[in-house]
This record gives C-alpha cells, structure tokens and sequence, in this order.
C-alpha cells in the first residue's frame, strides 16, 4: 500500500524539492555561461586535465561521418572502451564494448556487436540522437574503467559510480549509483539502478533504494548493501569540492568511478543534480545546504571546508 506524506512533514524532513532546487541554488548559483563546461563531455575532460584532475583516459574522438570509415583502425589494439556522445545525458548512447571474440566485438551484456554496427551507432550519434536537444554531436571513445574490486557484487553488466552533491565548494551528501540487469547495466535510478546512500564521512551505506522503494540487498547479485563501505573517501570529497572550483558553478552534481589502478576518477559532472540522492540518504538536503552556506562564508580555505562537512554531515 502507498504511503503518502503531508507538504509540512516534508518540510520538517528538510526535504528539497525541484522549484526550489531551480530556483535557490541552480538558477541562484549556477551561471548559465558555465553550463556549457558540464554539458559537453569533451569540455569537461579537457578542463580537468588541466586542473590536474584524473579522467580516463581518452582513445579517440569521431566528430565527421567520413571519419567511421576509418572506424576499424581507430580501434585497432583496444578490447575494451566506451563510446559515448559528448552532450548525452542519462547514460543514453554510451555503448561500452567489454572485449572481442574473432571479428566482433562484445558488449557488457555479452552481445557480439560488428565495427559496422558500431559505426551505425556512431552516426545516430553525430546525428543528436542521444544528445540535449537533439542537436548534433561528436563520440568519444574513451578507455574502460577497471572498477575497485572492493565494489565487486555491488553493481551487475556495469561500472557502479558515486554521485556527491556539492555546493560552493563543500560536499553536502553522496550515494552510489549501482547498475542493475533492469537498468541495462547503466548506473541510471530512473533507469532501475540501485542508490545507496553514503555516511559523507565514513563511506559507509546508510540505506538503498531502488524504484523509490528501500532494498537491502543487490536484485542481480545478492550483495548487501548494509556491508558497503566506500574506499578513498577524502579524495573523493577533495576531487568533488575541486570540480566546484573548476567550473564556477556553485550547486554541482560530481560523478566519480573508482579505478582499481588509478583510484577516484572524475566521469562527468552535472549542472543540475537529481534529487533521488535523498530518498537513498533518508535524509533532506535543504538542512545540509543551509550548514553548507554557513561554512562558505565562514572560509574559503579547501581543506577546511572538507573537514567541516565530514564534521556536520557525517553522523547524518
């Protein structure tokens, strides 16, 4: 049965709703100017790699249909890489090719996939179809990360990511996004993807929600997500607030993967966040982003205001 809650209770909760998240922090924090930093993959990754932020690494870029003609050479030496459109949002067009069996290709699924049909995926991406607004768009193949083993069973057919919502530089509250056989392996909730909340200073599970509803164990893998712990939290934390600075935006969404080789990456970041990140946290935003600006006119010194949100947000 369908429990349902009072606005005022809501309120109480501290719970952040989507006017107010437009209009009192990404329409107030959010430079439109800056936007485009985010939107497009290719801007974010160049940015980074000069802001000495670790990304993966980057194969190839195809911006011109004459260039798939060439396709196969392209991807002459690498069995496994990621395709993806430059302005995609929601995980949609990303093709991620996990080896090769003679002269195919094999997807995360499992499904053997010809470099001709990788080229017509290509195409339907120059063409916009999986990009903001339909416009047209550039693919990049980028390297395919070996996620941490200490994740293993958390995330099923993908790279689970962890998504830190920061503001003005202090990383109020995190979750990870754990692919699932429903969500066709993208770390996507909307999408079926699992999120499990995150004690901001330990790293540790507070809860899991798929479908908005609270679940305690991985649908696909059986992993329990009450033993999860996140590794490498103060990089994590330090990587988000840095992404912050980086691109001007005050109110930033930071996807990271964590890399068995290279630790904390940076995959791409957005300029306006989901909210779902709350139900996995049980906990709302509003309180935290008040605490948040207090800590911002009190410093501006990065490493204090990490520590000051481990401080306040970490029991929560």
């Amino acid at each position: 049965m369908m429990k349902f809650i009072s606005p005022a209770k809501l309120t109480e909760l501290g719970i952040l709703g989507m006017n107010r998240r437009n209009i009192s922090f990404i329409g107030q924090y959010n430079p439109r100017r800056n936007y485009r930093l985010v939107d497009d993959k290719l801007l974010t990754k160049k940015a980074a790699i000069d802001n000495d932020i670790p990304v993966p690494q980057l194969y190839g870029i195809v911006e011109r249909q004459q260039q798939i003609n060439g396709l196969a050479a392209m991807l002459a030496g690498y069995d496994g890489f990621a395709i993806k459109p430059s302005q995609g949002s929601g995980g949609k067009g990303i093709l991620v090719i996990t080896g090769r069996k003679e002269d195919c290709f094999v997807k995360s699924s499992g499904v053997e996939i010809s470099t001709e049909e990788i080229g017509r995926h290509i195409t339907n991406t120059l063409a916009g179809l999986h990009s903001l607004g339909g416009r047209n768009d550039r693919a990049m193949i980028e390297a395919l990360i070996s996620f941490d083993p200490c994740l293993e069973g958390y995330s099923y057919e993908g790279i689970p990511d962890i998504r830190v919502i920061a503001f003005k530089g202090i990383p109020v509250m995190a979750m990870m996004r754990c692919a699932t056989h429903s969500s066709d392996g993208k770390a996507n909730l909307h999408q079926g993807a699992v999120g499990v909340g995150l004690n901001i200073a330990t790293g540790r599970s507070v809860g899991a929600v798929q479908h908005g509803q609270l679940v305690e164990v991985h649908p696909d893998t059986g992993a329990i997500f009450s033993e999860l712990q996140v590794p490498h939290g103060d990089n994590i934390l330090d990587l988000a607030a840095r992404c912050v600075e980086m691109t001007g935006l005050g109110y930033l969404g930071v996807d990271i993967v964590l890399d068995r080789n290279f630790g904390p990456m940076l995959l791409e970041l957005n300029a306006r966040p989901g909210l779902a990140i709350q139900v996995a946290n049980q906990s709302g935003l509003r309180h935290r982003l008040a605490i948040a600006l207090k800590i911002a006119e009190q410093t501006d010194d990065h490493d204090t205001k990490i520590a000051l949100a481990k401080e306040h947000f970490g029991g929560q």
